[in-house]
């Protein structure tokens, strides 16, 4: 009986996790809210501070975020296996869709015309992460002290100050003062992050064994949001001339506009090296590392609640993640709204119509929004 029932969970798992990979358009700021309308507000997998503590941890170690926060949620429903199945259902619907985009770059040359549709899921998304932002942030700033931190991460984020310092300088105070709360001279745990060091490959590309271990270096030392990804693949792929920097930024582009991990990325350029088998190779280097630091940090957040220390860090850290969705989604609001300092009234009225949705239809999902807004956005496209 018991079999049966983690049966059903790790089931339920993949279809709530493969879902979201097939609408997860919008970056890391959005995914975060899909998993937090989807696991804590509907299903009530976990809650908003266990969320919290989730993301915060997630902030401290090398990989995509928002996919490592995946299978976070994916072990805390259905243990380790859990972890697996939510990550792989994750990320399986954007390297399918970017293998495809891949093969037929190769093929013809050209990328089909999807700009139409995208036009009009960013404006929808947009209140998704709103929404999200808001139910986060009043669990999260639970203190004047947060509040402050927070705002001081935001405003850094405007300021062009890289996320993972304001993360370790924010939760380096909420630590220290979390000490001194408990009148606590020592610090009874620390975290140290192994970085797997491997060795640059300057020759021409030999294997896809090649392939998978440039992009296994990559996925063990990036930091912060996929979209940093560009500068890391530059220095690895298009100084050594494997590599140039147009098809570089098409590559970043197909991760952009496919829903689901920027990281798919990668799936496209190891088709561009090396055809099926780079392809399968860069994705799983990539991505490999993230499943082994989520395997190993999520039993360990538990006992960070327990020291006066991390607990105080992991407080500041949360707040410090909220401040950073606040300020990527300022950032992309803005990109969004105003091209060349013109308002751009069509995403505008998108953007009112899906908030007014949302407001006015509570049982209104995010599934429901970005359709709406791919539908509005070709819409308005080809008619207006």
């Amino acid at each position: 009986m018991g079999s049966d029932k983690k049966k059903g969970k790790l089931g339920e798992v993949a279809r709530v996790f493969f879902k979201m990979g097939c609408i997860a358009f919008g970056g890391p700021a959005a995914h975060v809210a899909l998993m937090e309308e989807e696991v804590v507000e509907r299903r009530k997998w976990i809650s908003h501070e266990r969320f919290l503590d989730l993301m915060g941890a997630t902030n401290l170690i090398p990989g995509p975020n928002s996919t490592e926060l995946t299978m976070h949620c994916g072990y805390e429903r259905a243990g380790w296996k859990g972890l697996f199945v939510a990550g792989f259902c994750f990320i399986f619907p954007a390297v399918i869709i970017t293998g495809v985009l891949a093969w037929a770059y190769t093929e013809y040359g050209t990328l089909p015309e999807v700009q139409p549709f995208i036009y009009g899921i960013t404006p929808a998304v947009l209140v998704v992460i709103l929404g999200a932002i808001l139910k986060l942030g009043k669990k999260a700033l639970k203190s004047t002290l947060l509040y402050v931190l927070a705002s001081l991460v935001l405003l850094s984020s405007f300021l062009g100050v890289n996320e993972i310092y304001a993360f370790l300088a924010a939760g380096l105070v909420g630590g220290i003062i979390g000490i001194s709360r408990k009148n606590n001279s020592k610090i009874k745990q620390a975290l140290f992050l192994l970085m797997p060091a491997i060795s640059d490959a300057n020759q021409a590309w030999l294997s896809s064994g090649k392939i998978f271990l440039s992009f296994l270096k990559v996925g063990s030392i990036l930091y912060g949001s996929g979209y940093v990804l560009f500068a890391y693949l530059d220095a690895e792929l298009v100084v050594p001339g494997y590599l140039s920097r147009p098809e570089l930024l098409e590559a970043i582009a197909v991760g952009q506009f496919t829903p689901g991990p920027v990281l798919s990325t990668a799936t496209f350029i190891g088709w561009q090296l090396g055809g099926w088998k780079g392809a399968l190779a860069a994705t799983s280097g990539i991505f490999l590392p993230s499943f082994l630091f989520v395997f190993l940090l999520n039993p360990l957040v538990d006992k960070m609640r327990k020291s006066s220390f991390l607990r105080g860090f992991l407080d500041a850290v949360n707040a410090a993640a909220v401040a950073v969705m606040a300020g990527v989604t300022t950032q992309m609001a803005g990109e969004v709204f105003f091209i060349a300092k013109e308002i751009q009234w069509k995403t505008l009225l998108i953007f009112a119509f899906a908030f007014a949705l949302k407001q006015f239809w509570k049982k209104c999902s995010a599934i429901h929004l970005v359709l709406l807004g791919s539908a509005l956005g070709a819409v308005v496209h080809y008619f207006f």
